[in-house]
């Protein structure tokens, strides 16, 4: 395994050293699948003989109500919006992936920083400011990118659910009706997703595939990572199996 760093500043109460287990990131927009995907790779880890955990965006006890009944006001602003979600974010860090990775856990993540990255950056949030404050975060192993273009995107979300206030944007282009904002606002997120999957090189998967073909290239994403650790043998099976 490659030597474990922080992506910033870190956590000088921790040592990276006795952080042996593997953090593997499923990232993309709202709408792509992830939750699907995680749960068939959750079971085919297991299966395995690995320890899993799953931690995900706004799973946090000690914020999570707070964040809902924030984003229920439609009135957040910026600085708090983003504060809120590093809130959440330090206290899985601390809580739920550190202690995970030092009993040599594999922590599937769905979504890590580059979520609060894509989101805070879409909204004009200062990008040397947005780094900082993540920079307590632990590099990712892998980090593979759901990727999907925003008409795909739209269809999906449109016939799961209503459009959502922060998801479509508003908050950002209240002057657009909640269809043009969804895609603006969308649109600004997947390029700046696109940006970091070329700088912090991401596993890009077209997300427009199917369930099965977009889960046979995760796992094998992930056997090539886990291969690469001292002791691990790893084959992606079919998905049937």
């Amino acid at each position: 395994m490659a030597k474990r760093r922080f992506m910033g500043t870190g956590l000088p109460y921790v040592d990276l050293s006795e952080v042996n287990g593997h953090l593997l990131v499923v990232e993309g927009s709202d709408g792509v699948g992830r939750t699907t995907q995680l749960s068939l790779l959750r079971t085919w880890l297991e299966v395995q003989g690995y320890g899993v955990i799953e931690t995900g965006w706004t799973r946090s006890a000690l914020v999570r109500e707070s964040i809902d009944l924030a984003k229920a006001g439609n009135a957040l602003n910026l600085l708090t919006f983003n504060l809120l979600y590093a809130t959440d974010f330090a206290d899985r860090l601390e809580h739920e992936i550190i202690p995970a990775l030092r009993s040599g856990f594999v922590v599937l993540a769905d979504r890590y920083v580059y979520t609060a990255f894509a989101r805070a950056l879409a909204r004009g949030t200062d990008p040397e400011w947005i780094r900082r404050l993540y920079g307590i975060a632990i590099e990712p192993d892998l980090v593979v990118y759901l990727r999907v273009d925003v008409n795909t995107l739209i269809h999906r979300v449109l016939l799961a659910d209503s459009l959502d206030h922060w998801e479509a944007g508003l908050d950002q282009y209240p002057q657009l009706d909640p269809y043009e904002s969804f895609i603006k606002y969308q649109s600004d997120v997947i390029r700046e997703f696109d940006k970091m999957s070329d700088e912090y090189g991401f596993t890009v998967i077209d997300a427009r595939k199917k369930v099965d073909e977009i889960q046979r290239e995760l796992r094998a994403a992930i056997s090539a990572t886990l291969s690469q650790s001292a002791g691990a043998d790893v084959v992606a099976p079919t998905v049937d199996e």
